[in-house]
């Protein structure tokens, strides 16, 4: 398998496949497409990418070019992994978590890009700060419900599409106490950026930053 990434320290969507990619236990090869440039999309196009964006995943004679696509073809290919929870209502609310992340929050997307390497205090506007307590309402009821440590239970793709998230909150200096939490959300958004996974991508995306 070849997974097409972006830069590691900016690419949000790059992340969550890959993170997916990891937990399967198998082999895949990295091609990097650098971000920002003039030939962003030519890089992508060249390197087999049908829309010029990324991530995408080459597997055989299989292309997939969407980062939930991705993970549900992963999800499919390697059962044993478990990708998505088990049981049905916890799959089910796993998935309706990773689609609203795959397809909301436009305005804490926008005005807050991932960066790894970012540590501020952002000046938010409203509609930023409603995106920020919808996530942790989303947050805090999900792990009240299954228990944790992750969203629903065991790690999961929901939990691959909200650890962009989680670095989001620390690069912007975002606590989510002032956003109605009362621990748990916090304590979760720590656990998605300790993971052994996240760990060894940040620090791969800062050393290039520093290449």
């Amino acid at each position: 398998m070849e997974l097409l990434i972006g830069d590691k320290a900016w690419s949000s969507w790059s992340l969550r496949p890959w993170l997916v990619a990891k937990r399967t236990g198998q082999p895949f090869t990295e091609t990097m497409i650098r971000l920002r440039r003039e030939d962003t999309g030519a890089q992508a196009r060249a390197a087999g990418s049908p829309t010029g964006q990324i991530p995408v995943l080459k597997d055989g004679a299989v292309t997939v070019w969407d980062s939930l696509a991705i993970c549900e073809y992963l999800a499919d290919r390697f059962p044993a992994a478990k990708l998505w929870p088990a049981d049905p209502t916890a799959r089910a609310m796993a998935r309706a978590a990773a689609c609203e992340m795959h397809s909301g929050f436009a305005s804490l997307r926008g005005e807050c890009p991932m960066d790894l390497a970012l540590k501020s205090k952002a000046d938010l506007s409203e509609a930023t700060e409603l995106n920020i307590r919808r996530v942790c309402e989303l947050w805090n009821a999900m792990l009240g419900r299954f228990g944790g440590p992750f969203l629903a239970g065991e790690w999961s793709i929901a939990d691959a599409f909200f650890t962009p998230v989680a670095t989001r909150f620390r690069s912007y200096g975002v606590h989510l106490s002032d956003y109605g939490d009362e621990g748990a959300a916090g304590a979760y958004c720590e656990r998605l950026l300790t993971t052994p996974e996240f760990l060894e991508w940040e620090a791969a995306g800062l050393a290039d930053l520093k290449s």
